[in-house]
């Protein structure tokens, strides 16, 4: 999968940890979908990230944070 198909999600969890993870924009967008259904949506999502799968229970999330781009350090061309 090309480097582009990645974006960066920060996900704030009840207990105060945050998970900070590349994941594939599929993954980003269900993330967002099933959050904004709430109580009617999926009781789990499966996250598609850089380094694996991330099984995510959606009643502990507390907030998402989706980046627009990953940052890059370097020239560009």
């Amino acid at each position: 999968m090309a480097e582009s198909e990645y974006v960066r999600v920060e996900i704030g969890l009840d207990g105060g940890q945050i998970l900070s993870t590349l994941v594939t924009t599929a993954s980003a967008d269900a993330l967002e979908r099933e959050l904004n259904a709430g109580a009617a949506g999926a009781f789990a999502l499966t996250l598609e990230a850089q380094e694996g799968s991330i099984l995510l229970v959606l009643s502990r999330v507390l907030y998402a944070k989706r980046f627009a781009r990953e940052g890059r350090v370097g020239f560009g061309n």
